[in-house]
């Protein structure tokens, strides 16, 4: 009888930590791997593919900002892809509604209401709203804030304007 108790008693604490968990993850934060070279050296600096799975940047990102959709200029965002909705991608805010942003096919495009323009820090090998245009906000999944892994990365991901992406 102390066994079944023993297990009853495991399996009711596993449930209720599963349960505290998914609302956190789905809610609140979720820790997200960052694949590619896209948004490097913000991430992914060092992308050598004998070590990819132990040197792969792991970050935070916070849900809260989703609740009003406060972005700002800078802020790194993953979203879900305009083209494949099962795809995620991560890339930095350059545009928000009502900027005007050139790009190398159009003189300029005004970024509609509801909106952003997304790039990637490492411009050569992104694709993003260059591309694909403005993405609706209501893709966006959440915000980047912190690196998590690997250890010798850890810290704060700072909102930032690289001249390079800097709007029209």
């Amino acid at each position: 009888m102390g066994t079944v108790n023993f297990v009853w008693n495991l399996t009711k604490n596993y449930f209720t930590f599963g349960l505290i968990g998914l609302t956190v993850s789905d809610r609140y934060a979720s820790i997200v791997p960052v694949g590619g070279i896209s948004m490097s050296p913000t991430f992914n600096p060092h992308d050598d593919s004998s070590m990819r799975a132990l040197t792969r940047d792991f970050v935070v990102m916070e849900k809260l900002c989703l609740e009003k959709y406060k972005f700002s200029l800078g802020d790194v965002v993953v979203f879900s892809s305009p083209t494949n909705h099962k795809e995620k991608n991560i890339k930095r805010i350059t545009a928000l509604p009502g900027d005007l942003v050139s790009t190398p096919h159009y003189d300029a495009v005004v970024i509609p209401e509801g909106h952003c323009w997304v790039e990637g820090d490492n411009q050569a090998w992104s694709l993003d709203s260059r591309s694909f245009g403005p993405i609706p906000l209501g893709l966006v999944r959440g915000r980047v804030t912190h690196v998590v892994w690997p250890p010798h990365r850890v810290g704060k991901v700072e909102r930032m304007t690289p001249k390079s992406l800097t709007p029209f």
